[in-house]
C-alpha cells in the first residue's frame, strides 16, 4: 500500500508549504492545516494543495473537526506531517512556567491532537506514516531557548514511545530535526537582530549559520525531500527515527 492522501500541519508557510508542494508534485492529494486563512487560501491558489481546513493545533475538538473534513474531502488520511510549531527566545530566568506550557502546547500537545484522529484509521487499515517536523532542538539543548528545547525533546520522546507502540501495525512514526531553515520565520528572527543589535543582515545571518558546519541555512526542500522517502515505500523499516537535516550539525 502506497500514500494516496497526506495532510500536512502548518502547511501554507515555510517548511510546510514546502513539502506539501513537493507531495502533490508525486501525485499525492494534499490537505493542508493552518490558522490563517488567508495564507491557506493563497497556498491553494498556488497549487501546492488540494484542500485546506483552519485550526488551531492546540484545540483538540477544532483539530477533530478539521481532520474529520479533511478525510472526508481527499480521502483516508494514510500519512501525517506534523509540522506546525512555534519558538520563542528568552534567557531561562525570564522564562516563566506560563511559557513552558505555551510552548508544550503548541509543540507537543499540538502532535497529539494531530495524531489522536488519525492514528486509529491507519492502524486499522495496516498502513500508515507520521511524520513529526521536530528540530535539532530536540536532539541538543540551546541558550535561550529552554522552553522550546524542552517542548520538542518532549516531542522526539513522543516519537519513539509511539513508533514501539505502532511497530507491528504497519504504521511508521519518525522525526525530522532541520537546522536553521530558509524560512520566513528565520527571516523575521534574523531582522529582530538587526533591529536589536544594529547589525548588517550578513552579520546577524551569520548567528543563525554558526552551528551549521555547512555555514549556511537549510533549504525547505532538502527537508520535503527527506518527508518524501519516510513516506515511501521503501522506509516501510524505518520507525522511531530523529533525522538530522543541519548540515552536519552534532
Amino acid at each position: 500500500m502506497s500514500v494516496r492522501h497526506v495532510l500536512v500541519t502548518g502547511g501554507a508557510r515555510g517548511i510546510g508549504r514546502a513539502m506539501s508542494g513537493a507531495f502533490r508534485e508525486r501525485g499525492m492529494r494534499v490537505s493542508i492545516l493552518g490558522r490563517d486563512r488567508v495564507a491557506l487560501d493563497a497556498a491553494l491558489a498556488a497549487g501546492v494543495a488540494d484542500f485546506a481546513m483552519s485550526a488551531d493545533v492546540t484545540d483538540e475538538a477544532a483539530m477533530a473537526e478539521a481532520i474529520t473534513a479533511a478525510g472526508a474531502a481527499g480521502g483516508a488520511i494514510d500519512c501525517l506531517v506534523a509540522n506546525a510549531g512555534a519558538a520563542t527566545t528568552a534567557p531561562f530566568a525570564r522564562s516563566d512556567a506560563a511559557q513552558f506550557r505555551a510552548m508544550t502546547e503548541v509543540n507537543l500537545i499540538g502532535l497529539v491532537n494531530a495524531i489522536h484522529p488519525v492514528l486509529p484509521g491507519m492502524t486499522e487499515r495496516g498502513f500508515g506514516r507520521v511524520i513529526v517536523v521536530a528540530s535539532t532542538a530536540a536532539l541538543k539543548g540551546y541558550a535561550y531557548v529552554s522552553a522550546y528545547c524542552a517542548a520538542k525533546h518532549a516531542a522526539l520522546g513522543l516519537v519513539r514511545a509511539l513508533a514501539l507502540e505502532t511497530a507491528r501495525k504497519g504504521v511508521t512514526v519518525n522525526a525530522l530535526c532541520p537546522g536553521f531553515t530558509d524560512t520566513d520565520m528565520v527571516a523575521s528572527g534574523i531582522e529582530k537582530v538587526m533591529a536589536k543589535t544594529g547589525r548588517s543582515h550578513d552579520e546577524a545571518l551569520a548567528d543563525f549559520v554558526r552551528h551549521n558546519p555547512q555555514g549556511r541555512l537549510v533549504d525547505p526542500r532538502e527537508v520535503a525531500d527527506a518527508a518524501l522517502w519516510l513516506a515511501g515505500d521503501g522506509a516501510g523499516a524505518v520507525t522511531g527515527q530523529a533525522i538530522a537535516i543541519a548540515g552536519g550539525e552534532a
